[in-house]
């Protein structure tokens, strides 16, 4: 069955982080969830399941493991132990967690700027400090700064490593050869690796993920890989992420912390993830193409009305990386064009860290018109400020 992912559905009151804000002028294109339907085959489960009525406590059956074991096998061709899954309620609390099982306070913890910036918190408040390994932008590309990161690993108090793969946001995905130089660097010092794959499913054309641990079993043995459904199929809301732990004593160590928690799975959660991974492939295949036909009208759009701004080309996400710098403004000139003037709702670059300032992330994932949208306000602010002489030089 086509999907059409061109129709615009009303999200007001929904309770939506991302439509349920204050100013309605302003248009939200920054947090990471589509506004497309799940897939009809996950939305029925999830009504079939309603229908019984009781919602009591819940915990994972054989579908859900199979479900995830098959769509790794599938997608992937890694081979993926039952044992080894362990639930969490989301990426983002696993990564607390794990920071919180496995470090000590005062330790560092390695991330590669400009980064998801809920690691940073992550880091702060499980009482670590963290260190950085920024990459090089050369070319309008980036890359991963090995030397830098063989001086930083060498850091006896550094014991962590947070490696994002899909890399958001600067949409990189990650070769098998460069996974293999951070997979031996790591090694070599003891650092464990965090390796947070849950844009991993939506890889756009000529590109191919690799899961970290899939490599070897020494890279398996030396890290956890968190993954989801939750962005691959818009299922953020039902709190159902897993990580693949392949340490018999490191999984030992987090499912304690979990049960020291009391951390529960989400009945529908169950449901929704066995549906995606079970019916979903299809629609995930139109979703990507839809994604690309999104990027090719940006593509031409910046070019033909900004293009003094260049995209940053993804290889994988629905989240595109945007570069302002030739504007000539600072964070704040930027951030207040983009929310006061084109009534725009961004992620503003400099939140990933330093190495971000005068860029910008926009979600694609989006219908056409409301792509258009916000691409239009955007022009338009350029323009109105460029000709009232304001910032840009």
């Amino acid at each position: 069955m086509q999907v059409d992912f061109n129709q615009v559905i009303d999200r007001s009151n929904t309770n939506s982080i991302k439509w349920d804000h204050e100013n309605q002028e302003i248009l939200p294109m920054w947090v990471a969830d589509m506004d497309f339907k799940a897939p009809e085959s996950v939305v029925a489960a999830l009504v079939e399941r309603a229908k019984h009525g009781i919602y009591g406590y819940s915990e994972p059956d054989e579908a859900y493991f199979e479900a995830i074991i098959n769509w790794q096998a599938k997608r992937n061709a890694w081979k993926v132990e039952q044992e080894w899954i362990a639930f969490s309620p989301g990426v983002v609390p696993a990564v607390n967690m794990i920071i919180r099982t496995l470090t000590n306070p005062g330790e560092k913890v390695l991330v590669q700027t400009p980064v998801y910036y809920p690691f940073f918190n992550a880091i702060a408040n499980n009482g670590c400090q963290m260190e950085t390994n920024p990459m090089i932008f050369k070319d309008g590309k980036y890359y991963m700064d090995f030397e830098d990161l063989e001086e930083k690993t060498a850091d006896p108090n550094l014991h962590m490593m947070i490696l994002c793969s899909p890399h958001n946001p600067v949409g990189r995905v990650w070769t098998k050869e460069e996974l293999i130089r951070v997979g031996e660097i790591c090694a070599k010092n003891e650092v464990f690796v965090i390796a947070d794959e849950i844009h991993s499913d939506l890889i756009l054309s000529g590109n191919r993920h690799t899961p970290f641990a899939s490599i070897s079993e020494a890279f398996a043995q030396n890290s956890i890989t968190c993954m989801a459904p939750s962005k691959t199929f818009n299922l953020a809301g039902l709190q159902t992420s897993f990580l693949v732990i392949p340490n018999e004593k490191i999984r030992n160590r987090y499912l304690h912390i979990v049960e020291s928690n009391s951390l529960m799975t989400n009945t529908f959660g169950i449901t929704g993830l066995v549906a995606a991974y079970n019916t979903g492939e299809k629609w995930l295949e139109q979703l990507i193409g839809y994604l690309e036909s999104n990027l090719d009208f940006l593509n031409r759009f910046v070019k033909e009305n900004m293009p003094e701004i260049q995209v940053i080309q993804p290889e994988g996400m629905y989240l595109v990386w945007m570069d302002f710098r030739a504007l000539g403004l600072s964070k704040d000139q930027l951030e207040e064009l983009m929310l006061k003037e084109a009534k725009i709702w961004l992620d503003e670059g400099y939140i990933f860290g330093c190495e971000g300032e005068g860029f910008e992330r926009i979600n694609i994932a989006c219908p056409r018109s409301i792509l258009e949208d916000g691409l239009q306000r955007i022009a338009a602010a350029i323009k109105k400020t460029r000709e009232e002489g304001q910032y840009i030089s």
